[in-house]
């Protein structure tokens, strides 16, 4: 087995990997999604676990932090250990109208305005794998057709779903508010986040199969709102359910 320096296995690797970006949501959907799951990873805070899914091979969920930086340094180190199909699930904010708090999106690219993936040669857009992103798009409708509970605008409740591009960048809090109330209603991204396109990217360069699906939890257009805990967790489940329907 490769030696890594921040990733330091405590159980199998799956060759297919979920990533959230919390590690606490790391621990739900492990204990959500996987039977029997064990700890995978705890060093430098990064919880990870790998068990079986419901179709009964065998998963991991790794959480990467936050970020680009911190999500390079999981992915590569992943990769080094056997990682081989790898989708993100995260959350977001919205960039236009129409969405509701806990809507999923299927991100089928990524504009790179971060540094990390620019460092590793991104151009100004980084597509996902194109198979893995049709699998994400077509779970995702059976997860809303099979009980997903849309809510009206603004509403939390969430089970539209939607597929395009979003932007990636480094900053959470940002003064200059360049990505975050667009007033051109055809703006080239449906939300704003903070690791896609750092993960299209190194994929990309290792040879990595790579999708995104993620929750809506922040409005932030003129309709501003941000999820409930409660109401995230259970997006949070069901885009996980849908990032293992598409690996399956």
């Amino acid at each position: 087995m490769a030696t890594t320096l921040h990733i330091h296995p405590t159980a199998d690797l799956s060759e297919r990997v979920l990533l959230p970006g919390d590690p606490g949501r790391a621990l739900l959907l492990a204990q959500s999604l996987l039977e029997r799951p064990k700890m995978f990873n705890h060093h430098r805070g990064l919880w990870g676990y790998t068990g079986a899914a419901a179709d009964g091979e065998p998963l991991t969920i790794q959480s990467t932090g936050m970020g680009g930086p911190s999500a390079a340094i999981v992915i590569e180190e992943l990769a080094r250990l056997g990682a081989r199909r790898l989708v993100r699930v995260g959350s977001c904010g919205a960039l236009l109208g129409g969405f509701a708090l806990g809507d999923a999106i299927v991100a089928e690219e990524a504009i790179a305005s971060d540094g990390t993936s620019r460092a590793l040669g991104a151009g100004e857009r980084v597509a996902a794998d194109a198979a893995l992103t049709d699998a994400l798009t077509d779970a995702a409708a059976g997860e809303v057709s099979g009980g997903g509970k849309p809510g009206g605008p603004g509403e939390p409740g969430g089970g539209a779903v939607r597929r395009g591009a979003v932007v990636t960048t480094d900053l959470f809090y940002d003064p200059a508010g360049e990505h975050a109330d667009p007033s051109d209603p055809a703006h080239p991204a449906l939300a704003i986040e903070m690791e896609t396109a750092t993960l299209f990217q190194l994929s990309a360069l290792r040879g990595l199969q790579a999708g995104c699906v993620l929750v809506v939890s922040d409005l932030l257009g003129p309709q501003r709102g941000r999820i409930d805990a409660e109401a995230m967790e259970a997006a949070a489940i069901r885009v996980g359910r849908i990032a293992v329907a598409a690996l399956s």
